[in-house]
């Protein structure tokens, strides 16, 4: 075979394992009408799309599960969250993200929030799943509840409650609409702090009791702001940053007059999804 077709074939095939689903965003909740909307727990783990065959990162790698995991899924698609439980989303990404299947996996629910292509409103659509688990016994396959808010006041109560034993945040979505991909008004995040991605583009030098270290990585977000993240660094970091190029979360409180993140604060590496 002629070397170009080769490669040509080989590039075919690395666009195909690298093709991202498309899938919904969150924006922000800031105090937005939404009452008689449905709220959920904000499960920090790692988002996953099933498309009725493969389970796929954010980033569109097929995730390396064992077969029993995946055999009795659905024929239709799903949206959710590789989850083990709360404050383990470390423990989650080592076991969902290593390349070859491992008993690991038995630790690991996929919870489910939308249904993309079913049609009606969020509640019809979570329904096409629920019938389909009534006939078909998957331990690990959950959906997500969701419960009607009133007021932003039992938004609020509701969010310091479930941060207080140890949840991320919530979701906050309008009930009526479809599935929508990208990001959308009608799915909101609600969380006592936000995150938003960055790029490392260098490092500032420690002083004192870090001299010789790391002082605060130079990122780079999508505002084409400079951020420097020194908060949040443990020593074990300022010994080994996060590469030149990798992409950081950090956590900020709402923003400035002049539109710049407040009170930014490292809070972890991304994945390599």
């Amino acid at each position: 075979m002629p070397i170009i077709l080769i490669i040509l074939l080989n590039l075919a095939l690395v666009s195909s394992w690298a093709k991202q689903p498309e899938i919904m965003a969150l924006e922000r909740y800031e105090n937005q009408s939404i009452a008689g909307w449905l709220v959920s727990e904000k499960l920090d783990g790692v988002r996953a799309y099933w498309d009725g065959q493969n389970l796929i990162s954010r980033g569109g790698n097929h995730l390396a599960t064992p077969a029993w995991f995946t055999q009795d899924f659905p024929p239709f698609a799903l949206d959710g969250e590789l989850w083990i439980g709360r404050e383990q989303f470390e423990a989650t990404l080592s076991v969902v993200m290593t390349q070859t299947p491992h008993d690991g996996w038995k630790k690991v629910g996929y919870h489910i929030f939308d249904v993309p292509q079913a049609s009606g409103g969020l509640m019809a659509r979570l329904g096409v799943l629920e019938n389909y688990l009534t006939e078909h016994d998957i331990p690990h396959l959950n959906i997500i509840p969701q419960v009607t808010i009133s007021s932003a006041e039992q938004l609020q109560a509701r969010l310091e409650k479930e941060v207080k034993n140890g949840a991320e945040g919530l979701v906050v979505r309008d009930p009526n609409v479809g599935y929508q991909v990208g990001r959308s008004h009608d799915s909101l995040k609600v969380k006592p702090k936000y995150d938003a991605e960055c790029k490392v583009i260098g490092y500032t030098e420690g002083q004192g009791k870090y001299t010789g270290k790391v002082g605060a990585l130079i990122c780079l977000n999508a505002q084409n702001q400079h951020l420097k993240l020194g908060s949040g660094l443990t020593d074990q970091l300022r010994d080994n940053p996060p590469k030149i190029g990798s992409q950081v979360t950090y956590q900020y409180s709402g923003y400035t007059q002049k539109g710049w993140p407040r009170h930014a604060v490292y809070y972890r590496q991304r994945s390599h999804e």
